[in-house]
């Protein structure tokens, strides 16, 4: 799908996944989750620890979409269902377009694709990762603790989630 100028990035496109994709995907997951390491002083990422065929895994399993400046991959994002939520993760833009909108307009994009029957979305981040709590808080997504949560999985993360008004 062309997304005319999209967030001031021209020659934009949107995609789902294809297994042509995976070594370039594998990239730009590293590239964005080095930020979050960072800011969150942990290497307890399970995004830095995926080899490329997991990554090919996870991208038959999931429904993956990415965006492209022309050929360059500048954006991704997936979600699956899980029971009667609607998972979303691995939401990632190219560190030197972050800023623009185009976050933001993959998470909606990923909440509308969600099938029938789903009430609510859900997704976890990096408690240090502020701008990303922002823009989910923004979205309409609250900060919940619950058994079973990703932070009593991985250390430093945070669960959010957004009810689906039917």
């Amino acid at each position: 799908m062309k997304l005319d100028n999209f967030a001031g990035i021209p020659d934009t496109e949107l995609d789902p996944v294809t297994p042509d994709d995976v070594a370039e995907l594998f990239v730009l997951q590293r590239c964005c989750w080095v930020q979050e390491a960072l800011i969150n002083d942990t290497l307890a990422i399970p995004a830095l620890h995926e080899s490329i065929d997991d990554v090919r895994d996870w991208t038959k399993t999931w429904s993956v979409w990415l965006v492209r400046q022309g050929h360059r991959l500048v954006g991704g994002v997936r979600a699956r269902r899980d029971g009667d939520a609607w998972e979303v993760g691995r939401l990632m833009v190219a560190p030197d377009l972050a800023g623009r909108g185009l976050g933001r307009w993959l998470l909606a994009y990923a909440e509308q694709q969600a099938p029938a029957g789903v009430r609510r979305y859900s997704l976890f981040t990096g408690a240090g990762s502020t701008r990303n709590i922002t823009m989910y808080q923004r979205a309409g997504y609250q900060l919940v603790e619950q058994p079973g949560s990703p932070s009593e999985h991985l250390p430093g993360a945070v669960f959010l989630v957004k009810e689906i008004n039917v």
